[in-house]
């Protein structure tokens, strides 16, 4: 393949891609041990491809991949067919001893690691998702508008920022967080909070 085709072809932006088949990259590579202007053209597809990550870059939510490790757990449980039952909803009246089939069985147990955060799903449905999380540090502040999120915590102790309003909470005690008011929560013990956490479509 000739150097200006080559150019011209988009083959090297897809090389750099690597969007290639075995057979396409050897072309390329050949062409590229032979042309030293070749080369320098790649290296500028590499730089300005690197400059068009930095400015499009998203910073991901970091609750994102613990979020989607629990949801992969729940979904292998369901398929080899343990799933332990549907847990109740989460209200005023909610109590840790309501959850203890779940706290104590083996698959519930906090993920090995020194995570920030982790969780299981202890059941999900149309609607309704409930999980048991450990939390160290906190959750930025954040605003919900089409879920409701309820808590009860089961160890340890944490700030729930509403808006204004702090609210101390310790193991026991039930929130629920209000739709558009931004919420934010710092973990106040010294070991992790256990949370047993639903999140509601409204």
């Amino acid at each position: 393949m000739k150097t200006e085709k080559l150019k011209k072809s988009g083959q090297l932006e897809l090389y750099v891609l690597e969007d290639l088949s075995l057979k396409e990259m050897e072309e390329v590579e050949a062409e590229l041990v032979a042309s030293s202007m070749l080369l320098r053209e790649l290296f500028e597809i590499e730089r300005a491809l690197e400059v068009y990550a930095q400015v499009n870059g998203v910073t991901v939510n970091p609750f994102a991949k613990p979020f989607l490790i629990a949801k992969i757990s729940y979904l292998d449980r369901l398929e080899r067919g343990v799933e332990k039952g549907v847990p109740p909803s989460l209200s005023k009246q909610s109590e840790i001893i309501d959850y203890q089939p779940w706290l104590d069985d083996m698959d519930f147990q906090e993920p090995i690691g020194n995570n920030d955060f982790s969780g299981h799903v202890l059941h999900a449905s149309e609607g309704r998702t409930l999980f048991v999380i450990w939390l160290n540090g906190g959750i930025p502040p954040e605003i919900h508008t089409q879920e409701v999120e309820r808590f009860l915590i089961v160890e340890g102790a944490c700030d729930i920022t509403i808006g204004q309003k702090i609210h101390s909470l310790k193991a026991g005690d039930f929130i629920e967080i209000p739709l558009h008011i931004e919420h934010h929560i710092n973990v106040t013990s010294a070991i992790k909070c256990q949370i047993i956490l639903e999140l509601s479509a409204a």
